[in-house]
């Protein structure tokens, strides 16, 4: 274990089921993967949080003076991936949005479409606006102004008919490709993501088996790395074919994995498939996801509470799938449960120079108590750090008033300080601690 929060990772925060991955590249360079904004947690005493509220003050500073998120990744347009969208982009400036030929589809009249949320049809909006802003900025001869650009990822049959195949090559991506610049800037040897999804043979399905999925490495200064699989709300057959697609293709590599968000929030349709009404086991699934799977290995689950038992027809998550994870891990982490149910915290995800780690609690909240000393010390890259304390508030009540409400009259360390005590309470550490891929 470190006894500090590195400059490099991933914050997973406890927000239900739902997806809210916020990764930390460099002190100026934030990627948001997904968005589950809990509005309720501003208002009521809750173990959820309101993401927006929280990360939008750890943010850099933008050359327009505003917050600056490099990119916000938008795995697939369902609502629990995608709240708060509207609110962050009102507050925040975004260098750069990664689509889905999906919302295009969803508003061609297809059949499994388009019952968006507000906030998804906030961010086709935006991203339609950006396509438009490139193609006027291209035709012109200049590069896209601040805050207009975007990635399309993946292919559609129908690309012919959304405007965004007339973009520029470096505005598309598709699956078998990595992606090392965000914003314009390349980060190579620090950041890439590899894509695996979604497949042209998929364009037309279920918005959940559209969904974006990629390798993440985080790379640190000496070499070591940590790697994360992110596959959205993807079930069995389409997971099935990344592994294959990149083992026949002599790829195994960016199926490696150290963290493993859960797909669709620890749910069964990962690994059973239905069968004369029953849930049948496919082990296959199992062996990829063990034979990829580094020394030291952990899965998260986004998601509520694992229940003590399933009910047929129940959303995730689902213990018969938490189960089987556990039984190719040795730590399974639920993010509503993490360390405690009556206290959850983010999950923290770093990499230094000894390889990836999930960080302890405690780290996590010693490291915010010191955010003024490195500040002084002129140490102002502990960008994860930060996000990490900021997460820690949990939107808990602080003296009869939210945390975000609060800490709007403090500013810098003190706003963290505020935060952690009014999530923890406590200086006791937590009884579990992780770390791994070391070697």
């Amino acid at each position: 274990m470190t006894s500090d929060i590195p400059d490099l990772g991933a914050v997973f925060w406890p927000v239900g089921t739902g997806d809210s991955g916020t990764v930390v590249i460099s002190e100026d360079v934030v990627v948001q993967v997904d968005l589950n904004h809990r509005a309720s947690a501003e208002k009521d005493e809750t173990q959820e949080v309101p993401v927006v509220d929280l990360l939008v003050p750890t943010l850099p500073e933008g050359e327009d003076g505003n917050p600056y998120l490099a990119a916000f990744v938008l795995t697939h347009a369902d609502a629990d991936h995608c709240s708060g969208f509207a609110k962050l982009l009102d507050e925040v400036t975004i260098g750069e949005l990664w689509a889905t030929p999906r919302m295009w589809r969803e508003y061609l009249g297809d059949p499994k479409g388009p019952d968006l949320c507000e906030d998804a049809v906030a961010f086709h909006d935006e991203v339609k606006r950006r396509v438009e802003a490139i193609k006027k900025a291209v035709a012109a001869g200049n590069e896209p102004s601040y805050g207009d650009r975007v990635l399309i990822v993946g292919y559609d049959t129908g690309h012919d008919k959304h405007a965004y195949s007339d973009l520029p090559d470096e505005y598309l991506v598709y699956p078998g490709e990595s992606v090392t610049t965000i914003d314009g800037v390349d980060h190579e040897g620090r950041f890439e993501a590899f894509i695996h999804a979604p497949f042209k043979d998929d364009c037309a399905e279920a918005r959940n088996d559209t969904s974006l999925a990629m390798q993440v490495t985080l790379t640190e200064d000496g070499g070591k790395d940590g790697k994360v699989l992110l596959f959205g709300d993807l079930a069995y057959e389409t997971i099935m074919k990344i592994f294959n697609y990149s083992e026949d293709k002599d790829r195994e590599e960016y199926l490696e994995w150290d963290l493993l968000l859960a797909p669709h929030h620890c749910s069964k349709k990962v690994m059973y498939l239905r069968e004369n009404n029953k849930d049948v086991l496919q082990t296959d699934i199992l062996e990829k996801f063990e034979n990829h799977a580094r020394e030291g290995a952990v899965v998260v689950a986004s998601s509520k509470e694992i229940p003590t038992s399933d009910t047929d027809g129940a959303n995730p998550p689902h213990k018969m799938a938490a189960d089987r994870y556990k039984k190719i891990v040795d730590t399974f982490i639920c993010t509503a449960e993490w360390p405690s149910k009556t206290d959850p915290s983010p999950v923290v995800f770093g990499v230094d120079e000894t390889g990836a780690h999930i960080l302890d609690d405690t780290t996590v909240e010693e490291s915010a108590k010191v955010l003024d000393l490195s500040k002084a010390a002129g140490d102002g890259r502990q960008r994860l750090r930060k996000v990490a304390a900021a997460a820690t508030a949990a939107g808990r009540y602080v003296s009869g008033a939210t945390t975000a409400e609060a800490t709007k009259q403090l500013s810098g360390p003190e706003k963290v300080r505020a935060a952690v005590a009014a999530d923890r309470g406590t200086t006791k550490a937590p009884t579990t601690a992780v770390g791994f891929g070391r070697d």
